[in-house]
């Protein structure tokens, strides 16, 4: 089991390129950018992985500041496991201290939900990270709605967010960022009061 001293690995889920980059699907990337950002420094190339990796510590200097690793796998999302299992194993993570943050279509956009395991949902990332360590990891998933009309899902998760929803999209991905330090320096219960909706 886990101890206050182990690491944590936080997981933006997207699909590298400037092409995806505003895409619903890359959602994930948005809030690890922001995360990154906070933290103050710079992605780089992660040893031993097909992703960009960033240490540093979140939370305030104490008892509750965490030390992290900001991750984006830079495979496709449908081949995220095998970048963050290999992440996993190099900086030591325990799996309870590993946060994927994704996109999710059952849930409304501008709701956030935050849980320890469970199932995939068809959402390819996380089935290829439960495929390579197990589904006993955190998620924030990120709401972004069902398709309109007989649309596609693999078309809408593909296409950038709507005009609207972009209004409040740099205030969605700030709450998302803000729920997962209050993961990791208060826990799931807390977290989960504070930012499900």
């Amino acid at each position: 089991m886990s101890d206050a001293t182990d690491p944590w690995l936080i997981v933006g889920l997207g699909n590298p390129g400037p092409e995806y980059a505003a895409n619903r699907h890359n959602v994930g990337f948005m809030v690890a950018d922001l995360l990154a950002e906070r933290i103050g420094g710079k992605f780089k190339r992660a040893p031993k992985a097909q992703a960009q990796v960033l240490e540093g510590r979140i939370g305030p200097p104490g008892p509750l500041s965490r030390r992290v690793v900001v991750a984006k796998p830079m495979s496709y999302m449908n081949l995220s496991g095998g970048p963050v299992a290999a992440l996993r194993d190099f900086y030591k993570v325990p799996l309870d201290h590993v946060v994927a943050v994704h996109d999710e279509l059952d849930i409304d956009y501008g709701t956030l939900r935050l849980k320890l395991g469970g199932g995939d949902n068809g959402h390819n990332g996380l089935k290829s990270m439960t495929k390579a360590m197990g589904p006993d990891y955190h998620r924030v998933r990120f709401g972004i709605g069902r398709p309109p009309g007989r649309m596609q899902v693999a078309d809408f998760v593909l296409k950038d967010f709507s005009a609207a929803e972009r209004k409040e999209l740099a205030l969605e991905v700030d709450r998302a960022a803000d729920a997962v330090e209050c993961l990791l320096a208060e826990g799931l219960e807390r977290a989960q009061s504070a930012y499900n909706t």
